[in-house]
């Protein structure tokens, strides 16, 4: 009797004190692939399997600082602009300068900035 008052003394402190509300997301498990056109600087990034992704979460960053505007966030460069990253989706990484240099970073950010985590990097 005196461990269900305990219990349930500590679920309802935790709605009350909104403590619920501190619990962080984690971060989708997907495996991602990058497909590199050295000839023609081009670079894709690949959702190969696992969880579907939001892709108002993700942003892609290099460490030259070259990306330009908003590349693989918000599905503006996703293939078909699907409202949810899934297996076989394609993005075109675009960067500022014509060229592939650097170390390229796929990052999921959670809704509203809790949590962060890199996806996949990519050495150029």
């Amino acid at each position: 009797m005196v461990a269900i008052t305990v219990i349930l003394a500590a679920v309802i402190g935790t709605f009350v004190l909104g403590l619920g509300d501190q619990v962080q997301e984690t971060s989708p498990n997907a495996q991602w692939n990058w497909n590199a056109d050295s000839a023609n600087d081009e670079l894709d990034l690949v959702h190969e399997g696992g969880d579907s992704v939001d892709p108002s979460l993700l942003v892609v960053s290099v460490d030259t600082g070259s990306i330009a505007g908003s590349t693989c966030d918000g599905g503006s460069n996703w293939v078909d602009s699907p409202s949810e990253i899934t297996a076989g989706n394609t993005c075109a990484v675009e960067d500022g300068t014509g060229t592939l240099e650097g170390t390229y970073r796929l990052t999921w950010e959670a809704e509203g900035g809790g949590s962060s985590s890199t996806l996949s990097t990519y050495e150029a």
